[in-house]
């Protein structure tokens, strides 16, 4: 491991957690010490979070990390990685509604390379599984996880135990990730074909029936309106049983799925004081501004891969919409930490093709 720190500024661009869970997991995979100042400068109250102090500790225990800084409103943090030796089986419980898929995009990149086989390493994620300012578990199941093993050869199983709805919290979801004893393949994703399906579901735990009825009839009379074919539409509506979830909630994800095999996607959870209308129509309204740019991938799945096409051996090229703050943020630190060269090409009419010489990492003995 180098002794050198590298230093990284927690406010640029979107100066939220981001940047705190790419950082941190490159940090471990790649055996480099870093010093995070200004976290979640952009955020208020800024500072950690228990989410993001429960993420550290995740990466932490993976690389048996020597830590500063990891505490509840903490703006510095420092993160000494050792050796990762796979295969791991761990647990995270930030205590809150914090989000599993935010524990799971920090932990997964550690887990995925081994200098020899092992078995899969095991994660029992718990918090929140339906949270409105992170990824559902519904996303990371159905467009995330298929991504990774459609471009990657990666199957990496999720099982949700129990869903827990924010305030509450208190859900589980269980992982078990291989890992790789050679580098990540690139990524080429530029034409996206014509929709050919577009699935989803509306449910609620702890809610009313008829709630879930409503947003799935809202979400698919926006996409009619919004020029949809009603023959390519399938939306259900699911209640969840008592022994499904903790707490009450619900939220809806719907997926466009093209004859190339992409699949793009909308979503909106349910909050307190909202209809379900109104659920319903921005999870369509999202689907519908994704399809326009003609990308391969949503804006969820933009800033996500970053990381992997970093990591990967040759050059990705990836057709997307309009750049996020988080895909900017997300190229910034795979650049200083990886070495990784990006090269971006935005077009007016909208998209912007992603490309990246990637470092093809493999783990050292």
């Amino acid at each position: 491991m180098t002794s050198t720190i590298l230093h990284i500024d927690g406010s640029f661009c979107e100066g939220g957690g981001q940047i705190l869970r790419n950082a941190v997991a490159l940090s471990a995979l790649l055996s480099k010490p870093i010093s995070i100042q200004n976290v979640r400068h952009n955020r208020r109250p800024p500072g950690l979070r228990k989410q993001h102090e429960a993420g550290i500790n995740l990466a932490a225990a993976i690389c048996s990390a020597e830590t500063d800084g990891v505490h509840l409103s903490s703006t510095s943090v420092t993160f000494k990685p050792r050796k990762i030796r796979l295969p791991k089986t761990l647990t995270a419980d930030p205590g809150t509604a914090g989000s599993t898929t935010l524990l799971l995009q920090v932990s997964l990149p550690c887990l995925l390379f081994s200098p020899s086989p092992t078995p899969p390493s095991q994660l029992t994620l718990r918090g929140g599984t339906n949270a409105s300012q992170a990824p559902q578990i519904d996303y990371t199941q159905h467009v995330f996880l298929p991504f990774m093993k459609r471009h990657f050869g990666l199957d990496i199983a999720l099982k949700i135990i129990q869903r827990g709805y924010f305030p509450k919290g208190g859900g589980t979801v269980f992982c078990s990730v291989p890992s790789l004893t050679e580098a990540l393949p690139p990524v080429t994703l530029t034409e996206r074909g014509p929709v050919r399906l577009i699935r989803g579901e509306a449910r609620v735990g702890g809610l009313p029936f008829f709630l879930a009825e409503r947003m799935k009839n809202a979400a698919r009379a926006t996409l009619l309106a919004g020029g949809v074919s009603p023959t390519i539409v399938r939306i259900n509506a699911v209640r969840e049983t008592e022994q499904e979830t903790v707490g009450s909630g619900g939220g809806i994800l719907l997926l466009a799925e093209t004859d190339n095999g992409c699949m793009i996607a909308g979503s909106s959870v349910s909050t307190r004081g909202r209809d379900p209308e109104e659920i319903g129509k921005e999870a369509a309204e999202e689907l519908l501004r994704n399809l326009r740019h003609d990308g391969c991938v949503d804006e969820y799945l933009q800033d996500q891969i970053i990381i992997f096409i970093a990591l990967a051996k040759g050059r990705s090229t990836v057709k997307t919409g309009p750049l996020t703050d988080h895909t900017r943020t997300a190229i910034k630190i795979a650049e200083q930490m990886t070495g990784a060269t990006f090269h971006l090409q935005e077009d007016p009419s909208g998209f912007v093709i992603i490309s990246c010489d990637g470092i093809g990492y493999t783990p050292s003995l």
